[in-house]
């Protein structure tokens, strides 16, 4: 299997005509190119959750996700890069028709449960899963081992040569996480791709590690909620590959392009600002729109 290639991590400066003409600077970290299947944050937010499953001789890593969830596979790929079994919660009935997601997590040796909406909101585990082998990580890879990995995302550049932090917000682990690794004179800012987030603010308080950090989260640019999209945003989505070559998905990554490129044409940036904007992977999740709507 492929291994996690860091050395294929990019800092690619955007020469977007907009940013130019306000004479803002935005790079984005490419942490979509380390792996084809564990890509962007994802293997970041794993790493001390599987250290510690290791740690406790635990044989198989159960965790939490839709049909569509990136972290679902990634979870599936890492478990058979480092020999745990995997096993995945799946939101909703069993389909007729798995999700190209899902047959690939299959076929990383994911072995599938699915319980009701109802049931997964309720965090209620089949009983035949809570086995002392058994190591828990939360949807998205929440949680403390989670914030901590991420941290780690901007050992990957020159942090100090920013002055604001960008990332898509879901679960709000991975931006907890730039939190405590950026500098107290940058300020990060999320992206919420859900829609009536408002839990994601004491989600993420609850991981900071100093309460005095520069943060903010921005919700205008959810386009629906999670996993929702417009033509707007795909439109936009073509309009910046075309531009920057950089491909996004329209979970994560398009929103937070979008976000601050709206953000910078409405002048919220003072000229001369340098912005570092993370590209969390997850472009698998672009399978399930139609052919042909996106050019890359």
């Amino acid at each position: 299997m492929t291994d996690i290639n860091f050395n294929n991590i990019s800092v690619d400066i955007l020469t977007v005509p907009l940013f130019i003409e306000k004479g803002v600077e935005i790079s984005v970290l490419r942490l979509d190119k380390i792996h084809p299947l564990i890509s962007g944050n994802k293997w970041f937010k794993l790493r001390y959750y599987l250290e510690e499953a290791k740690q406790q001789n635990k044989k198989t890593i159960v965790t939490f996700g839709g049909a569509w969830s990136n972290h679902i596979l990634a979870t599936a790929a890492t478990c058979k890069m480092n020999g745990f079994n995997s096993i995945g919660i799946i939101r909703g009935e069993n389909p007729a028709n798995l999700s190209p997601t899902l047959l690939q997590s299959q076929a990383e040796g994911m072995q599938l449960f699915f319980i009701t909406r109802e049931q997964y909101s309720q965090k209620i585990i089949p009983a035949e899963l809570n086995t002392a082998e058994d190591y828990f990580i939360n949807e998205g890879g929440y949680g403390v081992n989670g914030a901590e990995g991420a941290a780690t995302i901007l050992d990957h550049c020159h942090k100090q040569s920013y002055d604001k932090i960008g990332c898509a917000c879901g679960t709000g682990t991975m931006v907890a996480g730039l939190i405590n690794a950026a500098q107290s004179m940058q300020e990060v800012i999320g992206i919420s791709v859900l829609k009536n987030n408002t839990a994601l603010q004491e989600k993420v308080q609850s991981l900071l590690q100093n309460e005095d950090r520069n943060f903010q989260f921005i919700h205008d640019y959810h386009f629906g909620g999670y996993a929702k999209y417009k033509s707007e945003l795909i439109d936009f989505m073509n309009m910046f590959y075309q531009q920057t070559g950089i491909p996004s998905d329209f979970v994560y990554t398009g929103k937070l392009f979008y976000g601050f490129y709206q953000l910078v044409k409405n002048n919220s940036f003072q000229p001369g600002c340098r912005i570092l904007l993370i590209h969390s992977g997850g472009l698998s999740g672009n399978s399930s729109l139609e052919k042909g709507m996106l050019i890359f």
